[in-house]
């Protein structure tokens, strides 16, 4: 019973709003920091436009990046232990100028 009571205070309540479980798509990410956080912004590039958009800034403490990298770590290879491993190249990604579907026009 009393292990019970313990497992009950350490669970967090986490709400999640439609909105943002739909997500952002975000094919770059940039990494700063500074001696008290670390600052991650996730950037969408598209094919065919000069300007790329930060989607996404996401600030954390020294602490929770490492434990950020600890968690993409084992996350990474429990996927590679199902899929085969990730395949990972030095050139940035290269777009097909119509996403594969028919050219417009106007």
């Amino acid at each position: 019973m009393a292990e019970e009571k313990k497992n009950q205070q350490n669970q967090i309540n986490i709400e999640l709003s439609e909105e943002i479980a739909e997500g952002i798509y975000s094919n770059l990410a940039m990494i700063a920091h500074s001696n008290s956080e670390f600052v991650v912004d996730f950037i969408r590039l598209m094919p065919g436009v000069p300007k790329a958009r930060v989607k996404s800034r996401i600030i954390i403490t020294p602490e929770h990046a490492k434990r950020l990298l600890a968690a993409l770590k084992d996350n990474i290879e429990k996927y590679e232990s199902t899929f085969g491993p990730i395949k990972r190249t030095d050139e940035m990604p290269k777009f097909p100028m119509n996403f594969g579907g028919t050219v417009g026009e106007a």
